[in-house]
């Protein structure tokens, strides 16, 4: 594969919709690619009060689910038995991917998909938490424009777009993350209160 050929296969994340919102029945879902798009504005905006290297972070954040392009979106759920994928089947099949879109591009491609999945470094950690930050902050997005009907045969054990926060904040390692998780959680459930009120 040439370098416009797996360009051009990455670009499928601009039309691969966020499975989860899709699960929750929501209308008209984010693509995978505008989720990055806020992962990195979410980066820039607080980088610098993390203490982070913010280029860095927003480098990856461009990357960290380019392998998508390839395996589609899995969302995780907060019990194991509601996965549709096993974790470890997961990212076998999206380092698999990454192995095929990678080679033909820069290496920065590579090294920064694998420095996000290893989250050993505070640009990693940080980048993870900011993709839980926008998952948290498109679902205020979602609760505020109604754009769902309530109903949803799986999401059982959660109303509304509950699940969202519950399998975020166990995730959360940084003061900003969980400062940024408290301050929209506390907004998305007064708007979902006032909607059930």
């Amino acid at each position: 594969m040439d370098t416009i050929e797996a360009l051009s296969q990455a670009f499928a994340l601009k039309d691969e919709r966020r499975t989860g919102w899709q699960l929750r029945g929501i209308a008209d879902p984010e693509s995978v690619a505008g989720h990055t798009w806020g992962v990195a504005l979410l980066c820039l905006q607080f980088g610098a009060e993390a203490g982070i290297d913010t280029d860095r972070a927003l480098r990856m954040a461009i990357v960290h689910d380019v392998a998508e392009a390839k395996t589609g979106d899995v969302a995780t759920r907060v019990s194991d038995a509601d996965q549709r994928v096993p974790s470890d089947v997961k990212h076998r099949e999206e380092r698999n991917a990454m192995n095929s879109l990678a080679e033909p591009l820069v290496p920065d491609v590579r090294n920064l998909w694998e420095e996000y999945e290893a989250r050993e470094t505070p640009e990693s950690t940080f980048v993870k938490d900011m993709d839980l930050v926008d998952m948290c902050l498109q679902a205020l997005v979602y609760e505020r424009e109604g754009r769902y009907d309530g109903e949803s045969e799986h999401f059982k054990e959660y109303e509304d777009l509950d699940e969202f926060f519950a399998t975020a904040e166990p995730r959360l390692r940084t003061t900003v993350g969980n400062r940024l998780f408290e301050e929209i959680k506390m907004r998305y459930e007064t708007v979902r209160d006032a909607k059930h009120g």
